[in-house]
């Protein structure tokens, strides 16, 4: 049995949960700045959970082999690396780090602890149909490029235009629409077409320069490949990736629910749709299948080639913020 321990009291960790309780994994350690929190949010998922305040002694003291870290996203990096320190294996949610600087440290860490395991936890690059449109993009004899929309109209913008400043809409916390959002459509470009040649990001700024919304532009030998994302308005758009006369449409390139090919008659035929459950379970399951045989060297290679794709993401976001002169201050203090 696995025993984990959590960072972060919100939404996406009761899903975590939920989908690590329901393969057989315990809960035993949850450390937040405010016990009554902590105290509030264990509740949920059970009775012998130890409550911490303090993240060394969460770390000193914690029954607990794997720590999933979902704290504001200036701070995965240097609680990672407080993680692999202390010999705990790390998922932290997307985005891992803030930059690139940071991410090499995390690598850096890595090499000098073998037996240590790290995942990004980009839930839709484990869903089954994200490798279906894997396969299905090698059928076409000729690639035409894709427009890729995730916008969704996020929780926190409301607080933000009465005037507050939430995590996600600050640069302290290094947040923003492409940190959020456009991470899930790095990695489909990333993984589907490869590491583009350029890459330009056209942001709309809110009022502390933050980025709500954008546009990348990704320049490839023969196609472009267009991202459309943002956290100020809902999009019902279907994404697309163009073969010569067919094409694939996605309902949604981060939710993951349907695919369908429309071939060269303009028919629609669907190739895959989901079943809906935990959106976090596929993942949790990947990790599962790692961390319960870590001697594996499928496995450790397994870990290997995902981190690797975490990698180029991570780079691609540090350069597309760079061009859109969006800077944090966490790019001072890794000195990118």
């Amino acid at each position: 049995m696995i025993k984990f321990g959590i960072i972060g009291t919100n939404w996406i960790t009761k899903q975590f949960i939920e989908a690590a309780q329901s393969i057989g994994w315990q809960l035993t350690s949850v450390y937040s700045r405010k016990s009554v929190t902590a105290q509030q949010f264990a509740a949920q998922f059970g009775t012998a959970i130890d409550i911490y305040t303090d993240l060394s002694t969460f770390f000193a003291q914690g029954n607990f082999t794997v720590v999933y870290i979902a704290s504001p996203n200036s701070l995965h990096f240097s609680q990672a690396k407080q993680a692999l320190l202390a010999g705990k294996n790390v998922i932290v949610e997307k985005p891992a780090c803030s930059n690139s600087a940071e991410m090499k440290s995390i690598i850096k860490l890595l090499r000098q602890h073998p037996n240590r395991y790290y995942f990004e936890a980009a839930r839709h690059f484990h869903e089954p149909l994200f490798k279906t449109v894997t396969q299905q993009i090698k059928h076409f004899t000729t690639l035409q490029g894709a427009n890729l929309t995730y916008m969704k109209y996020s929780s926190r913008y409301d607080a933000f235009l009465a005037g507050a400043e939430p995590n996600v809409f600050s640069l302290d916390f290094s947040g923003g629409a492409l940190q959020d959002l456009g991470v899930y459509l790095a990695y489909n470009a990333i993984s589907w077409f490869g590491y583009p040649q350029q890459a330009t990001y056209y942001p709309y700024k809110l009022r502390n320069g933050i980025d709500g919304s954008g546009t990348v532009i990704l320049n490839y030998p023969t196609f472009n490949v267009t991202l459309n994302l943002g956290k100020t308005a809902n999009s019902y758009l279907p994404s697309e990736i163009y073969g010569l006369k067919e094409a694939l449409v996605l309902d949604n390139p981060a939710e993951l629910t349907s695919l369908t090919l429309m071939d060269e008659q303009q028919q629609s035929h669907l190739i895959a749709q989901a079943a809906p459950e935990n959106p976090v379970l596929a993942e949790v399951r990947d990790f599962n299948e790692i961390l319960t045989d870590p001697a594996n060297l499928d496995n450790k290679q397994k870990m290997e080639d995902w981190l690797a794709v975490a990698v180029q993401v991570n780079r691609l976001l540090t350069h597309l913020r760079q061009t859109a002169g969006i800077k944090f201050p966490a790019d001072e203090l890794a000195e990118i």
